[in-house]
């Protein structure tokens, strides 16, 4: 059996030495429900990432909205509705066999986020899938997401990133190029790129 290596921290003690005590601020901003303050911020914010932990492995996946992108029914629960896309459906498999999720919170120029962990069940009550019903069009089905956590994130990250910078979108690759690479060229990715925006524009909702 090869030798541990020495440079791999692998303990609870020997993490906790190396990034030394939490600050009383981090401590006494976790919150085990919707805080009023909390509650203002999330209700203000038109983007999240949704993580999820099922038997197929790990997802993060982005949802966006209006601001006003999770409905807050009361202090314990938050009401996501899931929209059209790409049909794989990740985070939903993932739920159904493990309902812990994680939620992180933006607001454009923003540079704090809000961190929300629970659990979620999927819905398809008449009722939820009407109320939560963008452009006359309700979504599939929403998660009903029980908080167990709630806290903010300090701005550090996003302040090294410069996240919300102006930058020059020709400096990544387009769907298409990505699409092209990854099929060999099998898909035509400048045609993917000039249908996209109306293909998006019509299957919003």
């Amino acid at each position: 059996m090869a030798a541990p290596d020495p440079d791999t921290i692998g303990d609870l003690t020997s993490l906790q030495a190396l990034f030394g005590p939490v600050g009383e601020a981090s401590v006494r901003k976790e919150a085990t429900s919707l805080h009023p303050v909390y509650r203002r911020w999330i209700e203000a914010s038109p983007f999240a990432v949704l993580a999820t932990a099922g038997s197929d492995g790990l997802d993060a996946s982005p949802r966006g909205d209006p601001p006003g992108l999770v409905t807050v029914q009361d202090e314990h629960t938050l009401l996501l509705p899931e929209r059209a896309g790409n049909n794989r459906i990740d985070s939903l498999k993932n739920i159904l066999s493990d309902p812990r999720v994680a939620l992180l919170f933006f607001a454009p120029g923003v540079g704090e986020t809000v961190r929300v962990n629970g659990r979620a069940r999927i819905s398809v009550a008449p009722e939820l899938l009407q109320r939560l019903a963008m452009d006359g069009k309700p979504p599939r089905c929403v998660l009903v997401i029980t908080v167990e956590t709630v806290f903010f994130q300090c701005a550090r990250a996003m302040k090294r990133s410069g996240l919300w910078e102006a930058r020059d979108p020709a400096r990544v690759p387009s769907a298409g190029d990505m699409l092209a690479a990854l099929t060999h060229n099998a898909i035509d990715g400048a045609a993917y790129d000039q249908a996209l925006p109306a293909r998006q524009r019509d299957t919003l909702y």
